[in-house]
């Protein structure tokens, strides 16, 4: 029998390992959701597994102790010229098997884990499936075999970081999805009653007193605020409908369209949920509404602090698995007492045990953090509420229901915040169990002999050893380092490997020793590396794809480095559904800085712009009017002794000068002095009086 190809064959799981239907092709939703959400989403993928045709032909599917038959169809031998779905009916068949022989064996596995160990397999270079052949029969009886060998081996720290990473990577998502889906599902539980009162058509009195009660449940369903069978929650939400929308308004709200219907449902909740908190911090009512600030001020702080303690018991396993590792590197007899493979694939475990742990930690001090502020809001809210209504016997309603409305949205957000601090602590409960080889292999008796001798080291004390030992630049032409002051977002760069020395796990066969970012980051192939030490950074920047080689082959080897390492790039085909998401994260570059400095004369051109210019067509229009209205003004103005020194004047003068002017001679004139005489004026003896004028004045010449 011939079968696909195994570059074919790969080709068809790389849709499984990436979280996608391999007929639809459209993205799965994680089932991080409680179990009474999960029941709303019907897919198949959300119970971890790959869509089964009814009609499919399968190969070789036997029970345990009867004789295999061959009952494959017939199918070209040729790779590239294989149907579609055939090749998947194969690639099905052959997962259904393994999950078949495992339950036989008394071990329940699911697809998605089966598929993923097929995956593995098939990668590890020393089971010798070559990629450029046609995959036969004998093929896929050795790939199930080898299959059934690790999925059956349940003690191995291996398959439990694969079991690990599988749970984690079905059952996590971000805040921000898991909330858009919790949301999406309650709107798709209150679609039947939606529809029951937007499409309701009542005119009788019963039908409107029907539909009056389908919208009190519509609306304690909606807010999460009690049960619609408590008679004293149904009467509470009751009066507050009622006081904002009585059952005589039902003609107007069956007008409406449907869109503005469920617009006005959705209002009426907020409002009437705004109402029962307010008269609940009044003690005057809030029946079945639980104190969610109280209950998370408490389950977030135990669930920290559990976390916290196991997070720190693991890094002590992790540091004790590192101080034995070394002290083994340079002892022959205790390596061959102690297996090194065995503990550095339980020192995996307890790596990725630790990763999941820092991603949970993280999500619930978000959580921690956004609880706290709308804490504040909705007591503050509420102080304002009391300040408005006070005893007030009706208060304007654009005054009040917006802060209804307010109140409505910050609890239903804690609502929010406790579903999620729930799911995260039952995940962190879930993922303990995949830790149950340490004490089976590694016993604390055991661990304590041969730590004897041994310095165990934190990261942190790893790190200040060679805090101040960094990188001579001038040692490399040819490659790029980066340092904290050079580069402004060094704190954001993606460092390969999760962060671990590169060198050190190729050079010492898969020992993870934490990198010293301070010693300098190392830019290769716009890909980013640290070291534990000055002479690693030194080893592997001579020869840098040498050592990356070394690290790709050891993850064949050993799958679960894949994702512990984050070497999904290189391995495409087995991207978990978190870092697909998370994909555009591993495109930050760098951002250097420099001292620089540039020169420019100042006002090159002269200036070109017209202050006066106006584009608007109603400005030019405004100051065209404002000058008609001038012509029939009069201007007045008045000058006085301060206002006359605001303004500046000039003028221009001729300045006096001293001038003098000197005559010829000095010369003098006397004037004769006139003398005139009269006779005949005092009269005579006749009538008539005859005047006689005598002028004795003398000549000019004769003075």
């Amino acid at each position: 029998m011939s079968l696909p190809g195994i570059s074919l064959f790969l080709k068809f799981f790389q849709p499984i390992f990436r979280g996608k239907d391999p007929q639809s092709g459209t993205q799965p939703r994680p089932h991080l959701a409680p179990p009474h959400l999960v029941r709303s989403l019907p897919s198949p993928w959300l119970r971890g597994g790959c869509c089964e045709s009814p009609t499919a032909p399968t190969v070789a599917v036997r029970a345990p102790g009867q004789k295999q038959t061959d009952t494959a169809p017939a199918v070209d031998s040729d790779p590239a010229r294989m149907p579609p779905t055939q090749a998947e009916s194969v690639i099905r068949s052959i997962i259904r098997e393994i999950g078949q022989e495992c339950a036989a064996h008394g071990e329940i596995v699911s697809e998605t884990l089966i598929a993923f160990m097929v995956k593995a397999v098939v990668l590890d270079p020393s089971n010798g499936f070559n990629m450029d052949r046609t995959l036969m029969k004998s093929d896929v009886q050795n790939l199930v075999k080898l299959c059934m060998t690790r999925l059956l081996d349940t003690k191995n720290p291996s398959l439990d970081t694969i079991k690990m990473q599988v749970y984690f990577d079905m059952n996590y998502t971000n805040r921000v999805e898991f909330l858009e889906e919790h949301h999406r599902v309650l709107e798709s539980r209150l679609g039947s009653v939606t529809r029951e009162i937007t499409d309701n058509r009542a005119c009788a009195k019963e039908e409107l007193e029907s539909l009056y009660r389908k919208i009190i449940s519509y609306v304690l369903l909606r807010s999460g605020l009690g049960s619609p069978t408590d008679i004293k929650t149904v009467r509470e939400v009751t009066a507050a409908l009622q006081s904002i929308f009585p059952q005589a308004e039902l003609g107007t709200f069956l007008t409406l369209s449907k869109k503005d219907k469920e617009r006005q449902l959705k209002e009426l909740t907020m409002i009437v949920t705004g109402i029962r908190l307010f008269n609940r911090d009044c003690g005057k009512g809030g029946e079945g509404i639980d104190d969610l600030p109280a209950v998370l001020h408490v389950a977030i702080p135990a669930t920290m602090q559990h976390i916290d303690y196991q997070l720190e018991t693991a890094r002590s396993q992790v540091y004790r698995y590192t101080a034995i590792l070394e002290k083994a590197a340079n002892d022959p007899h205790m390596r061959a007492e102690l297996q090194p493979y065995m503990l550095k694939e339980a020192l995996y475990n307890i790596r990725q045990y630790e990763v999941f742990l820092q991603i949970i930690l993280s999500d619930i001090i978000t959580g921690a953090q956004e609880v706290e502020m709308m804490t504040k809001q909705l007591g503050a809210h509420l102080e304002q509420l009391k300040m408005t209504i006070k005893s007030k016997t009706a208060v304007p309603t654009s005054q009040v229901f917006p802060i209804f409305i307010a109140l409505s949205t910050l609890w239903t957000s804690l609502q929010d915040e406790t579903i999620v601090v729930g799911v995260l602590s039952n995940l962190f409960t879930h993922i303990q169990p995949f830790l149950g080889a340490h004490e089976l292999y590694f016993p604390e008796r055991a661990m304590q002999r041969h730590l004897n001798g041994a310095t165990v080291k934190t990261d942190v004390c790893r790190m200040k050893e060679h805090m101040e030992d960094r990188v001579n630049v001038a040692d490399f032409r040819k490659l790029e380092w980066l340092f904290p002051e050079t580069t402004a977002n060094f704190d954001k760069l993606l460092i390969q490997y999760r962060g671990f020395c590169a060198y050190t796990f190729a050079a010492t066969d898969g020992l993870l020793l934490p990198g010293n970012p301070a010693i300098g980051i190392l830019k290769y192939k716009e890909k980013y590396y640290t070291f534990n030490s000055k002479d690693a950074a030194y080893s592997f920047a001579e020869n840098p794809e040498h050592y990356i080689d070394i690290v790709r082959e050891k993850a064949k080897k050993n799958t679960e480095l894949i994702q512990l390492l984050e070497l999904h790039q290189q391995f495409e085909t087995l991207i978990p559904y978190s870092q697909m998401r998370d994909a555009d994260k591993h495109y930050i570059k760098p951002i250097t800085k420099c001292e620089s400095s540039t020169q420019t004369d100042t006002h090159i051109l002269p200036p070109t712009i017209v202050r006066s210019y106006e584009w608007n067509e109603w400005e030019l229009r405004r100051k065209a009017i404002k000058l008609a209205n001038l012509h029939q003004k009069v201007t007045h103005s008045v000058q006085t002794d301060l206002s006359h020194l605001r303004r500046e004047n000039c003028s221009q003068v001729y300045p006096p000068k001293d001038t003098s002017t000197q005559s010829m001679r000095e010369d003098s004139t006397g004037v004769p002095r006139p003398q005139i005489y009269l006779a005949g004026l005092r009269g005579g003896k006749s009538e008539i009086t005859d005047e006689v004028k005598v002028n004795l004045t003398r000549a000019v010449d004769e003075t």
